[in-house]
């Protein structure tokens, strides 16, 4: 039986590698493999080169290539035919929002043919009708209705931080046990499903990201090419169907409204 961890480098992926690393998760994984999108803030990328000297078994980096140059090019050259068929799921101005692909062909497609490689499969080798691999999901608890059985036979998904019961802030809690900086958010730039929360850290802490997020905004407003788009319909990053650059992410206190609470919140919100 392979162990492989299917590592995202946000926190509770980070979580479930470093405690496998310390013997609270067994056994000991066989590897971890980290699907790359080349969309990822900085900060990810940091991440993830020093998650790789604590852990005691390999980081394989897999890839489908760029996303973010893809759609890029897609929109920059349409004379050219580009198009990319993992678009995100961008939110319309009708309302609606486009299907998601994004995740199905840049994690994984990618992670899946790595996998494959490991146990020696070639390419359109049909695999084993019996479980060989444990792939290791860090779903927690506060994210349970994410869990998805593997539509491949010889792959079982397991639920560790779910088997050991903690959420979110438990991760956070565990990172600060032991020492250990804390993860930024793991997902593309100008992912739509970033929350507003998320939207104004970014755009306070992370100018680079956010300009990119921006860059890319702009340049979808009037579709990609591949899905039909109703006519005079645009397309949007954030689920207002605002320009994002427009879009004032204060909170209602700081832009000037009086504070309900004399205590800051206690993680019920996220973090």
């Amino acid at each position: 039986m392979l162990n492989i961890i299917s590592l995202g480098a946000g926190v509770q992926s980070s979580t479930m590698a470093l405690m496998a690393a310390h013997g609270e998760i067994t056994p000991m994984p066989d590897c971890a493999i980290f699907a790359d999108t080349g969309a990822e803030p900085q900060g990810v990328y940091t991440w993830l080169k020093w998650i790789e000297t604590q852990l005691p078994y390999p980081v394989h980096r897999v890839s489908a290539g760029n996303i973010r140059d893809q759609i890029v090019r897609a929109m920059t050259e349409r004379d050219k035919g580009y198009r990319i068929d993992g678009r995100p799921p961008f939110f319309t101005g009708k309302g609606g929002m486009l299907r998601r692909q994004c995740t199905q062909d840049f994690k994984i497609v990618p992670i899946g043919q790595k996998v494959r490689e490991l146990i020696g499969l070639v390419k359109h080798q049909r695999g084993p009708k019996t479980v060989s691999v444990a792939q290791w999901i860090g779903i927690s608890t506060d994210e349970a209705s994410r869990m998805k059985p593997s539509r491949l036979a010889y792959v079982a998904h397991r639920w560790p931080l779910i088997e050991s019961g903690m959420s979110r802030t438990d991760c956070l809690a565990w990172m600060k046990a032991h020492d250990y900086p804390m993860p930024t958010k793991s997902a593309c730039t100008f992912c739509p499903y970033h929350n507003d929360a998320h939207w104004r850290e970014m755009k306070a802490n992370d100018p680079v990201s956010f300009a990119d997020a921006v860059m890319i905004d702009e340049l979808i407003r009037d579709g990609m090419p591949g899905p039909k788009r109703p006519e005079n319909d645009a397309w949007f990053v954030h689920r207002s169907a605002q320009p994002l650059v427009d879009i004032d992410f204060r909170t209602a206190e700081e832009a000037g409204q009086a504070s309900m609470f004399d205590e800051e919140c206690e993680g019920m919100c996220g973090v």
